[in-house]
């Protein structure tokens, strides 16, 4: 794909009304986020940013089972894992045979250079579609194909009753400048923030981190001090999985206390490892969320982060200890009084939205990364 020629998401979003779809959900990424924003500022009405893509796809078919219309759910190709036991045991045209468009971001698209993670999920899209049975296409970059695709698509969902998908390639779609001013409450950025905890913790502590920013924040910080690696784990890929991974270590290893680092998107789009973290009382379990209501690494599009009583759900799901602060200094006494007492504890860090735009991404692979932090434990 290349950047001379480019949709713009108007242009993607009006034949899609054109022929009768007029309702968006999905969770959003790199590839997709200029079509979220435009969504998001000009139809927020009939448009819902979701925890998961399975929560995505249940709406659509609830959405669909209401209006007899067609939806349109975007996401990630990481995401297809989350969305394949819903696409599969409901919407699949031996179930509820639902119509719906699936407009997915090719990240690893094979020949185009990406991160380590995306490799593997960019190579079996299309296999993983195949097994589905979910026709799909890649949507072209010219107007007019575009069109003619996406008119063809919403006829096919309808008249067979099951879903399409469009595939978007790296650099589809032009970028989407919001026209709407945004106002942070919070004064501290994740990058300040996260300073203040690694500082706290000593260096016999693990760190596991969580996708997006913050592990590349976490390795620069090391960067700067001269610190090594060995006691973290950057967990890239695998978004919301960071606490159960770090839940796995904290189980095996009761004599180190794990710290798991995370965004408010990464808590809320695998929920469910609270009550486990919960009801096995890991008393060496610290789980620090940052939480600036936005998907930070794709544009910053609203979680329901700042909606969500995140203190109150992990005290309910049998957290011995929850506190939500906004400052650095209250962080440094949470961090304190939490480690007075016996985990598993919560920390939520209220934080701005946005990173440095030159932040680096780290140099040593997620293979290396683990062997490092496997001869630490030994």
């Amino acid at each position: 794909m290349t950047s001379k020629n480019r949709l713009s998401a108007q242009q993607l979003y009006d034949p899609l009304v054109t022929n009768g779809v007029d309702y968006f959900c999905g969770v959003p990424d790199s590839i997709t986020s200029p079509f979220s924003h435009f969504l998001e500022e000009s139809t927020p009405d009939k448009h819902t940013i979701t925890a998961n893509e399975g929560n995505a796809i249940g709406l659509a078919i609830g959405y669909h089972i209401a209006t007899g219309k067609i939806p349109l759910v975007y996401m990630q190709n990481s995401g297809l894992s989350n969305a394949m036991d819903p696409l599969a045991s409901l919407a699949d045209k031996s179930v509820f045979n639902t119509p719906m468009l699936l407009l997915i971001g090719w990240r690893g698209q094979p020949g185009i250079k990406d991160e380590p993670h995306h490799e593997r999920q960019g190579a079996i899209t299309p296999d993983l579609l195949k097994s589905l049975e979910i026709p799909f296409e890649i949507l072209s970059n010219e107007p007019s194909e575009a069109e003619r695709q996406i008119r063809d698509t919403v006829l096919n969902a309808g008249e067979q009753s099951r879903p399409y998908a469009l595939l978007l390639e790296q650099g589809a779609l032009a970028e989407y400048s919001k026209s709407k001013q945004e106002y942070d409450r919070f004064s501290l950025s994740r990058e300040e923030a996260l300073g203040v905890v690694l500082d706290f913790v000593n260096e016999s502590s693990v760190i596991v981190t969580g996708i997006g920013k913050i592990s590349r924040e976490l390795f620069e910080y090391r960067e700067h001090k001269n610190q090594g690696h060995v006691q973290d784990l950057m967990v890239v890929g695998g978004m919301g999985h960071a606490s159960s991974i770090a839940l796995g270590i904290a189980q095996q290893k009761p004599e180190k206390k794990v710290f798991c680092l995370e965004g408010d998107g990464s808590v809320l789009m695998h929920l469910g490892a609270l009550p486990s973290i919960g009801s096995l009382t890991p008393a060496n379990f610290y789980h620090i969320v940052f939480n600036n209501g936005s998907h930070d690494s794709v544009g910053g599009l609203p979680t329901s982060g700042q909606h969500a009583d995140i203190t109150a759900i992990a005290r309910a799901c049998g957290y011995g200890r929850a506190e939500s602060v906004s400052e650095a200094q209250s962080v440094t006494t949470a961090l304190d009084e939490m480690q007075q007492g016996k985990g598993p504890a919560l920390l939520e860090i209220n934080i701005r939205k946005g990173a440095r735009p030159n932040l680096t991404r780290p140099t040593i692979s997620p293979a290396q990364d683990k062997a490092d932090l496997m001869t630490f434990l030994d």
